[in-house]
Parts: structure tokens; sequence; C-alpha cells
């Protein structure tokens, strides 16, 4: 997609110019359809849509030399961002119904065909799922979240390149969208603007808020983050230009095809486990780190908040599940401080990688950090700390600090 045709009308815009090229254009349409591109030395190459917008007004726009220089935005009021009232439950924002049906669908379908599912007639296609969901969860732990969110190491061309085409596999976001719904995540955790504030319940935070709008908060300081460093990636900028054909051919088609050509699956048992089994964990996984893990476990590294330590959701999460302590320190490339791989499956992959060479400028905390946090700030169930008295940054300011 490209430009808006000239009878289109652009009800909210927002443009980005770099010496007077347009670097990055933000728009919704009168439907609330909101299409971000990119562009270089005037040209749009790539855009992401999705309907979490709706339309606010265009309030005005400066040009330099025929080019558009500036826009601002108004952002609809937040007293209008309401959802329907149905069989008497008052939902608190729009609702996305076609996400409802799909999202329902996949469930029930994950139901039926987990029933009737059968282990040891399918010992080499269970085996390649494992394998399969193993490469997602890479892609979107080592890659979506600690590598592109967080930067908390850098990877070289090969393994971006691998960590990539692992993301497609996990079937959902864009590299784009995700990165940035996660950087507000955590810069505004329980609040409004969180994607999946865990404030309103187990199942909003869990799946419900891919359901609904945005509030509007989460969508004004979306809008205020510097997400540059995405956006100038090559390899982002390649899985943004042909992201459907991606996730369709890692996430569906090519886990499908080989059991059905390798292991003589038969080509429904194929699709019920790729297509729905296998992509259902997965979601549901990834999922349970934004529920789970912030309602239920202990918090030893910092109390006041509400991301807790979960064993579960580490083993079924490939490692993301010490959340308490990746909220405090999230520039952690092991996104916890236990060193134990096999409840950490994602920091071994990096430090594996890290050995290649293809992983490097691994960062951490110094110790002494850890420990002055845990006794200032920790609910006391650490088992190496106990409290005392002892001065240290706020989490907040440690973060700006790294």
């Amino acid at each position: 997609m490209g430009h808006l045709s000239t009878s289109e009308r652009v009800d909210a815009a927002k443009v980005i110019c770099n010496n007077g090229q347009v670097t990055q254009v933000i728009f919704s349409d009168k439907n609330g359809k909101l299409k971000l591109d990119n562009s270089v030395d005037g040209k749009i190459d790539m855009d992401v849509n999705n309907n979490d917008v709706k339309a606010g007004s265009l309030t005005a726009c400066i040009s330099e030399n025929g080019k558009v220089g500036k826009t601002e935005l108004n952002d609809p009021p937040v007293s209008t961002f309401i959802g329907p009232k149905i069989l008497g439950v008052q939902f608190l924002a729009p609702l996305k119904w076609d996400k409802i049906i799909m999202i329902s669908l996949l469930h029930f379908t994950f139901l039926y065909g987990g029933l009737q599912y059968s282990f040891r007639k399918r010992i080499l296609g269970t085996l390649w799922s494992l394998f399969m969901g193993g490469c997602a969860g890479f892609g979107v732990t080592a890659g979506a979240h600690r590598l592109w969110s967080h930067r908390s190491y850098k990877a070289k061309l090969p393994l971006r390149v691998i960590l990539m085409l692992c993301f497609c596999a996990a079937g959902q976001n864009t590299l784009y969208e995700w990165v940035r719904d996660h950087r507000v995540h955590h810069k505004f955790s329980e609040t409004d603007a969180d994607p999946h504030n865990s404030k309103r319940g187990f199942f909003f935070a869990h799946v419900g808020w891919l359901m609904m709008h945005k509030h509007p908060e989460v969508l004004r300081r979306g809008r205020q983050l510097d997400m540059s460093d995405i956006l100038s990636d090559p390899v982002v900028q390649f899985h943004q230009k042909y992201f459907i054909p991606l996730k369709l051919l890692f996430c569906f088609v090519l886990p499908v095809i080989v059991p059905v050509y390798f292991f003589n699956d038969s080509w429904y048992w194929a699709m019920m486990t790729e297509m729905v089994l296998r992509y259902t964990f997965s979601l549901n996984f990834t999922w349970s780190v934004n529920s789970a893990a912030h309602m239920w476990g202990t918090r030893p590294y910092d109390k006041r908040i509400k991301p807790s330590e979960s064993i579960a959701v580490s083993i079924v999460a490939m490692g993301e599940g010490w959340h308490n302590y990746h909220h405090v320190f999230p520039w952690d490339y092991k996104a916890a401080e236990l060193g134990n791989y096999s409840l950490n499956i994602t920091t071994l992959w990096i430090d594996l990688f890290a050995k290649m060479g293809w992983a490097y400028d691994l960062k951490q905390p110094s110790k002494d950090l850890v420990r002055r946090t845990i006794a200032k700030y920790g609910d006391g169930t650490h088992p190496e700390f106990g409290h005392h008295s002892s001065e240290v940054p706020m989490p907040d300011q440690a973060t700006e600090d790294r």
C-alpha cells in the first residue's frame, strides 16, 4: 500500500520529516484505520495497518518548498471511548468482532482437536510441533522481546534474520506493533496506557485486549515513543514489507507441508496440529506473561509493582516468567537473575550464539545493584538476601542509567 488516493478523506495525520524529506507518515481514514508509512527520500516503501484508532482531526499542516513539513493531530476525547452494553454487561471499550470470532473459533477448534489427538500415533508429528513451537517461542523471546524491544544485546545480521523468521512462525502481530506495544507496556505498566493492563482483570490482560480497541492513552503514548531504531533495521523493514506472506509461509504452510511429505502424516492432522494445536499453545504461552506473570507469584525485587516471579510461566514461555526481575531490570539479556538454563532456555540459546560471535554486547546489571534493590524494595522472598537498609536508585532511574 502507498499514498492515500485523492478521493480518500484523511481525518487524522501525523507527518515526520527529516531534511525536507518525509520519513514517516501516520494517518487514519474515515473508517478509523491507522496506517503507518515509512518513507526514504520521499518514497513510501512500507505500511502497517490496524483498527485501533478512531479518527481525530487534522488541525495544522506546515509545508516547506511544496513538501509537507509538520502536521498536528487532535486525539478524540477519552470520554467518548466506551464499548457496547450486551446482556446487561457494559464493556469499557469498543469491541473488535472479527478478532472475537477468530480467536473464539481457534480455541473451540483447539478443544475439538485436542480431544481426538493421539501422541502415540503421531510421535514424529508431535516432535515436529515441539520443534516449531520452540522456534516460534525463540523468535518472540530472544527476538521481538529481548533484542528489538529492550536492546538487551546486539545481534549480527544472520542471527537477526533467524530471529525474524522464527518470529514469523509465531503468527503474531508485526515486529513494529509488537515492540511498540511492549515498550508502552513497560513505560506505563498497569495504567490506561498499558495495552494489556492487568488491573482490568486476567481475561483482559491475557487475550481480551486483542478483542477490543486500544484505550486512547495507549495510542497517545505509543505515538510518543522513539521507534527509529526499529524502522531503521533492514531486517525489520523486510519483515514489515512482506509480513503477510512471511507469516503465512512460516507459521502455517511450511509447518504443515513437512509432516505430510516427510512423516507420511495426513493433511487433516498436519493442519490440525500445526495450524490449531501448536499455534494455540504458542499464543497462550506468550499471553501468560501478560496475565499470570502480572498477578500471581512473589516479588523479591520490587514489591511495589504487580509483575511477579512465576516458575510455571517461565517453563512454558522459555524463561520469560521471572517477571518481577524483568520489570526492574528490563535491559538484562537474561530477563532473569537465575542462571538455570532449564528454566530459561532463551538465555541458553543467546549464550550459544554469543560463543559463535553472532550475539554480543550482552547487557546485565551489576550484582551489587541487584543486591541493593532486593534489600530495599523486595518482599523478602529472595532465597539469598533479606531486608536491610541501603540506598538504591529507583527502578526507573536504574533503567535510565543502564
